[in-house]
């Protein structure tokens, strides 16, 4: 692992155990540190969360993480000893609606697709039962009937 992913990891540690655990304001909800995009000199910082809710709720949450802003960048330079203050802005990861759209897509496909894929299925298994069916051992000509013939005569 590089400097470079090593620093991202240690401010996405720490500005997720801030927001989680330093800061009081109501306005914020569920937040979700989804990932740190570090510029190469590693002076800016594009910290990437998700929020769980509504969109008024992801609102209140954005605002609420501007306005404490530079308390998280304080404290973050306090925490990683580096420097200079990486300047940290805050952007919104959709990803997580994007995910939840594609598995409710893939829920309505799936229905369709478990018919289709049960109708071979079944054949398949008549095909077996018949298969099955024909496989009894059948009474040969050498058979008991044979035996009791010869015993006979």
């Amino acid at each position: 692992m590089s400097r470079h992913e090593r620093v991202e990891e240690a401010i996405k540690k720490e500005v997720s155990l801030i927001i989680h655990d330093e800061l009081k304001d109501p306005r914020i909800g569920f937040v979700t540190i989804a990932r740190v995009e570090l510029s190469k000199d590693l002076r800016n910082a594009k910290i990437f969360y998700s929020v769980l809710g509504k969109e008024d709720a992801c609102k209140k949450t954005k605002i609420a993480l501007d306005s404490a802003l530079g308390y998280i960048r304080s404290l973050v330079a306090q925490r990683i000893n580096m420097r200079f203050a990486t300047e940290l802005i805050f952007c919104e990861d959709h990803s997580t609606e994007y995910s939840v759209k594609i598995q409710e897509v893939l829920n309505k496909i799936n229905p369709v697709r478990s018919k289709a894929a049960k109708a071979p299925t079944s054949s398949t298994t008549e095909v077996s039962n018949e298969v099955k069916e024909t496989d009894e051992p059948r009474p040969s000509s050498g058979g008991a009937a044979g035996l009791n013939s010869r015993k006979e005569g």
